[in-house]
């Protein structure tokens, strides 16, 4: 069983990287800015041929045994039963076949996240449902770096459409977004779509929005380095390694500011005692106003009377009860909450 799908691997590996191949196809676009990758790349969205060659193999596989594992990337999308199939991860593109049953999609209060980047996105199934495009303005200042949640600008919304398979849709992906809404009286069935992502590093971060309101509420990194190390933070801290801070203290030296905070939040949970000095210093020189703002109003927690945190004893943040700040795809609370402007 093991060789069958060893072997399976082997010659899907080869077919990659030949000349002609998936992976030599991305190969042969690094650097390219994210439009033009995505409009190279998508003869590999529209023609599943390929895929459907791949699918059929993997379930030969499993019709010999039915305890055979295809060599094929799962990952979960942890609501309701969605999740795909990674088909290619190699630098900033990524692709992946994608399951959305239509009682997991998504309501209307749900929140539309904008990632710097460009996407394609072929409805391969529509499941009855509904789609709602989300659009926001971004600045030329904002994409350089100089972000601030006080200045972002609201997200509008249209109204919902239903779906159509076979349709292909580009998104500019650090202005537009969408999410899918059960378009019909009862479920008709599942969303099939294979998504084509391109999303090199970038100084904008991820932002998610409340949909009814347009109101931004949460801010973070975009990059996946960056990601990862957000994610690893929060492991450690809520194991207590209060002998891994240094590696929070270096975090918050990071160039992109959102990572920069979530590694100072994670510290001060972890041990608020080496964070305070730290706090104290991003207050004073941090280049991003709205950390230095974030620092200023957390260290002052620490001079507050004993019993004014609302923990016992006072004096200090004391240890972190809530979840850990998350990943990119739910983004920790935004720095500076500023009021909607609709």
């Amino acid at each position: 069983m093991r060789q069958a799908a060893g072997d399976l691997d082997t010659a899907w590996r080869a077919a990659d990287i030949a000349p002609g191949g998936l992976v030599a196809a991305i190969d042969a676009l690094a650097g390219a800015p994210p439009d033009v990758a995505v409009s190279r790349l998508l003869p590999w969205l529209s023609d599943t041929q390929w895929l459907c060659g791949r699918l059929d193999a993997a379930l030969a596989l499993l019709a010999a045994d039915p305890f055979a594992r295809p060599p094929l990337r799962l990952v979960g999308g942890g609501d309701g039963g969605a999740g795909g199939l990674v088909l290619a991860d190699r630098g900033a593109v990524r692709l992946t076949l994608q399951l959305r049953p239509v009682a997991a999609t998504a309501p209307a209060s749900a929140a539309a996240v904008f990632v710097p980047g460009r996407a394609a996105l072929h409805i391969l199934a529509d499941g009855g449902a509904s789609i709602r495009l989300h659009e926001v303005a971004v600045s030329a200042v904002e994409e350089g770096g100089g972000f601030t949640a006080a200045a972002a600008a609201s997200c509008r919304s249209d109204a919902p459409r239903l779906l159509r398979k076979g349709e292909i849709l580009r998104l500019d992906t650090a202005r537009q977004s969408f999410t899918l809404e059960n378009g019909c009286a009862r479920a008709c069935g599942d969303v099939l779509l294979l998504e084509l992502a391109v999303q090199p590093p970038s100084c904008l971060p991820i932002r998610a929005y409340d949909i009814a309101s347009g109101c931004l509420t949460h801010v973070s990194a975009s990059r996946r380095d960056s990601s990862f190390r957000a994610m690893a933070l929060a492991l450690l801290r809520q194991f207590g390694r209060v002998d891994a801070a240094p590696l929070f203290a270096a975090a918050t030296k990071a160039g992109d500011f959102a990572a920069r905070w979530n590694a100072m939040r994670e510290l001060v949970a972890l041990d608020s005692a080496t964070a305070r000095p730290l706090l104290a210093a991003m207050a004073a020189t941090d280049p991003h106003p709205e950390v230095r703002r974030a620092a200023a109003a957390t260290h002052a927690l620490f001079s507050l009377p004993s019993g004014e945190t609302g923990r016992e004893g006072g004096g200090g943040p004391g240890p972190c009860t809530s979840p850990a700040p998350s990943t990119p795809i739910s983004a920790p609370r935004a720095l500076d909450p500023s009021p909607c402007r609709a």
